[in-house]
């Protein structure tokens, strides 16, 4: 196991470099950060000494070399817009965007675990039909869309729920409703798949001749040969949520990395972008080794040699 887990960081590292290299270049590409910096009356002189204190009057593969020796120092570079470290400012923003990510996966978890027990069991039932037929609607309703419709009937209508911001417990329903509705109709369906099929093979079979209860048999045996499919999915997810609360903030305007990428992007602030898309990243790629680690302990059977 400690020689797989060295492996995968291993791993890791090109991983990371090649997002490096690509966020930098594909950065560059948006256009120049100096002609949105200054006045529309600024002179030459003005663009080429703002230009030069910025580093970016440099060759293209000089500023890489440049960027990727600070990187190896854990050195992000300073904001453009803000004129502050961007590893400071992401950390500042990041317990927010954790504090919505980690919601709207409770929220998601907390229903879609009954849900996909109810569906497995129930199958062919009514229930497992009305649960399948919301889960499918929700599921195919982009993030934005379901944002927006909660603002419009739980703030506008109904006038119970702010429309964003920050402030108390009540800000972060919509948004962790609205971020977590796409992971809550994904593992309904993972579950009911994988239990479903677990219902029908032969040692749940043997476990009901025994005699034992129906909640044994779906609890003790059926269910945790199931969860690994969706332990992967949740894995998956928590760099999705992470990544695509970018929407979910800008629609709730909750002051998490997200919303930060976006005005970065906006900004052309090249080392927010690059520090940002790295990080999360990296967050993406520990998450997925916790997640393998995590398939020992589910089931046994698993051996990493």
């Amino acid at each position: 196991m400690l020689t797989y887990i060295i492996r995968r960081l291993l791993y890791a590292v090109f991983v990371l470099f090649g997002v490096a290299t690509v966020v930098f270049f594909i950065a560059r590409m948006t256009g120049d950060p100096v002609s949105i910096m200054l006045p529309p009356d600024a002179t030459i002189e003005q663009e080429q000494g703002l230009r030069a204190s910025l580093g970016l009057d440099l060759p293209l593969i000089q500023q890489y070399l440049i960027f990727l020796g600070n990187l190896l120092k854990l050195d992000f570079g300073m904001s453009l817009r803000y004129d502050l470290p961007a590893l400071k400012l992401i950390l500042e923003r990041m317990p927010a965007t954790i504090q919505l990510g980690g919601a709207a996966m409770i929220f998601s978890l907390v229903i879609a675990i009954p849900a996909g027990i109810i569906t497995a069991v129930k199958k062919g039932k009514f229930s497992e039909k009305v649960v399948m037929s919301t889960v499918i609607l929700l599921q195919s309703i982009p993030v934005f869309w379901v944002g927006l419709l909660l603002v419009l009937v739980f703030s506008i209508t109904l006038k119970i729920l702010p429309t964003g911001g920050v402030g108390g417990p009540l800000f972060i329903i919509l948004p962790a409703i609205a971020l977590g509705t796409h992971l809550l109709a994904l593992v309904t369906r993972l579950l009911r798949s994988s239990l479903g099929e677990a219902l029908d093979s032969d040692y749940v079979r043997t476990a009901k001749a025994k005699g034992l209860l129906p909640k044994m048999v779906v609890g003790k045996h059926a269910l945790r040969n199931s969860l690994l499919p969706v332990v992967t999915i949740i894995g998956l997810e928590v760099g999705a949520l992470l990544g695509g609360s970018v929407v979910t903030e800008t629609v709730f305007a909750w002051p998490g990395v997200g919303q930060l990428l976006i005005q970065s992007i906006y900004n052309r602030d090249f080392p927010l972008v690059q520090a940002i898309i790295i990080i999360l990243a990296g967050i993406f790629v520990l998450v997925n080794l916790i997640v393998d680690i995590l398939y020992v302990i589910i089931d046994p059977r698993i051996k990493y040699n």
